[in-house]
């Protein structure tokens, strides 16, 4: 308990301080709460409950958290009244509710206890078996933990019925998600206190069973530890893993960044619960966390982590060792020219590739199987830049010239002159396969063959070839004009220029190209798809619903969708698809498809394209 509190796991930085709720009656059941460990996590929901008219007793052993603890406080209230969101009398009258103390003993009148001290299972008991001693027999225990069993602390009181968890996210005054935690021991009762006094705190809470991780961090740390494993294969770098789910997934923090706010040294911690829980392999700690905690290197609060930081504590990171030099990203190789470019296929995803090229300048061939359908794919075209122009993000004149230089074609025989050819055609290696023996016959010498396959081999479409030197992935996402990311995916063949060739007109085009190697799901889809399969396993096991798991996706991690509203907008069949891709690449158990998801693909049931997925959608 003399040691600070470690920061909590799910932190979503991006995320503004939200106002704080007004202040409510008090609850006379939790009027008084103790918040036992005044590190990050037990100052900021110190502040929530003084905010709300709770009487707050803080306590911590260590003097020189105590002061930062008031300090704190003092400087986040002040910042308050700045910006108009209490007064100065609510704002001493928050103060004065909050007393700090150096011994436990001083939680004897509490009618809650909230212990948020680090994860250790010895300090934490410890902790409660002192508090069993001091409190009354009615006052409720909680614990702050997201990795330790909820249900062994309970065990280990004298009124285990009275034990439960509370997890706040951190900044606790900003995120809205408190998990509250029940054992097969806590009493109803208990957890109703709770998550009444949660909603009185203008939080968000769900209620889950006793599992290491509970929903928000359990699905959480999985695929950071995969992003960890990924980087120390040397699949890609760190910069890349972490650019790729920024931009691919609209998250907040790529997963190297986000493990080095969150302490190496915890995620391990948390991992290592989980995979004594679950022993599934996809939450055996990737070596690496170990290797950088036993070294110390345990993230921002060392200064070193994934990335090397200004300061201890500091947010800025700084040039290191492996930080990649300016202009050598594609590598020494000069590239190939490329002024006219063909796109193949005729949906949304080759008609965005198409528009993303015409708006950047390019000639562009749009070939699909006939005519008529080549000329419907500039139709689709040509309405989506008029919704720009409405938008106000692109001028008239910018709309005509993009129009201007699509040319629709029947045949890929119109690849004959061009520089780049993009294929875009349905996810199936024998289709894609023919498509590339066309390319080989039609396109001219030199010319740059690209597939945007997101799960395929791309070396499968180069071996189709004669020149399979000149064959790369580009892999776009949907909606292509939008989305600002592309996987570049080079073979053991691709030659250098072509690389080259390929991330300069990325840049051209201004999107952002991350390298990677060809194996299944590159970086976002091999990353995503475990995190989304876990979610099916967790509602397959009645461990949760779907609402209270996307709730706490996106309130507890800053995600902008929650994984099954995710699953029903990509269709259920194609997540199925990649899964499967997955599952066969990697032949880790713990990828195989939840059935689940199996059972609803099998039923038709897809997602918002056929009106029902995981929840059902109005029919169109």
């Amino acid at each position: 308990m003399g040691r600070q509190s470690t920061p909590d796991p799910a932190t979503a930085p991006s995320a503004a301080p939200a106002a704080a709720p007004p202040a409510a009656p008090a609850s006379p059941a939790l009027a008084t709460i103790a918040v036992v460990g005044l590190g990050t996590m037990g100052t900021g929901i110190a502040e929530v409950l003084t905010r709300a008219g709770r009487e707050v007793i803080g306590i911590d052993t260590d003097e020189a958290a105590v002061r930062r603890a008031r300090t704190a406080l003092e400087a986040t209230t002040a910042r308050a009244v700045r910006r108009e969101r209490m007064t100065e009398r609510e704002r001493q009258d928050a103060l004065s509710r909050f007393r700090t103390f150096g011994e436990l003993r001083a939680a004897r009148d509490a009618d809650l206890v909230i212990e948020v001290v680090p994860e250790d299972y010895e300090l934490k008991r410890e902790v409660f078996t002192a508090l069993d001693g001091i409190v009354r027999p009615d006052t409720i225990l909680a614990t702050g933990t997201n990795a330790l069993s909820v249900t062994r602390l309970a065990a280990d009181s004298l009124r285990p019925e009275r034990v439960l968890g509370v997890h706040f996210f951190n900044p606790a005054p900003a995120m809205k998600l408190v998990e509250v935690v029940s054992s097969v021991l806590t009493a109803p009762t208990a957890v109703a206190a709770v998550t009444t006094l949660a909603h009185e705190l203008g939080k968000d809470p769900i209620a889950v069973g006793d599992r290491p991780g509970f929903v928000a961090d359990g699905l959480l740390f999985g695929y950071l530890n995969q992003a960890a494993a990924m980087y120390e294969s040397k699949y890609a770098t760190r910069e890349d893993i972490d650019a790729a789910m920024r931009l691919g997934c609209g998250l907040p923090m790529g997963p190297l960044a986000l493990l080095d706010l969150i302490g190496v040294d915890t995620a391990r911690t948390v991992l290592e619960a989980m995979y004594a829980e679950s022993r599934d392999r996809l939450h055996a700690p990737a070596p690496i966390l170990g290797q950088l905690a036993d070294a110390g290197l345990t993230g921002r609060k060392a200064g070193r982590g994934f990335y090397t930081y200004e300061a201890p504590g500091s947010a800025t990171v700084v040039p290191d060792a492996q930080t990649p030099a300016d202009g050598v990203e594609g590598g020494a190789a000069a590239g190939r020219p490329v002024r006219s470019v063909g796109v193949a296929g005729s949906g949304t995803m080759a008609s965005g590739i198409a528009e993303v090229f015409a708006k950047a300048g390019f000639a562009v061939v749009l070939a699909a199987r006939g005519q008529e359908k080549a000329e419907r794919a500039k139709d689709r075209i040509a309405k989506s830049l008029a919704r720009s122009v409405d938008k106000g993000r692109l001028t008239a004149e910018a709309r005509d010239a993009a129009l201007a230089a699509i040319t629709p074609a029947g045949s890929l025989d119109a690849f004959a002159d061009v520089d780049l050819a993009v294929e875009a055609v349905a996810e199936d290696l024998a289709v894609k396969q023919q498509l590339f023996r066309t390319l080989d016959k039609v396109c001219k010498p030199g010319a740059v063959l690209a597939t945007t396959t997101s799960s395929l081999p791309v070396v499968a479409c180069a071996r189709a070839t004669s020149r399979p030197q000149d064959v790369i992935g580009m892999h776009f996402f949907n909606p292509a004009p939008a989305m600002k990311l592309v996987e570049v995916v080079r073979t053991v063949l691709t030659g250098d220029d072509v690389h080259a060739t390929v991330r300069a007109v990325c840049t051209k085009v201004r999107k952002h190209p991350v390298d990677c190697g060809d194996r299944a799901g590159f970086i976002v889809n091999a990353l995503l798809f475990p995190y989304l399969n876990n979610a099916v396993k967790m509602v397959q096991e009645h461990y949760a619903s779907l609402d209270d798991i996307d709730a706490a996706m996106k309130l507890g991690g800053g995600y902008p969708m929650g994984p099954f509203e995710l699953l029903d907008v990509v269709g259920l069949d194609v997540s199925l698809a990649i899964e499967k891709v997955l599952h066969a690449a990697f032949r880790d158990p713990g990828l195989a498809p939840a059935p689940l998801l199996e059972h609803l693909v099998a039923a038709g049931c897809l997602g918002r394209k056929t009106g029902r997925g995981f929840r059902e959608y109005a029919r169109r």
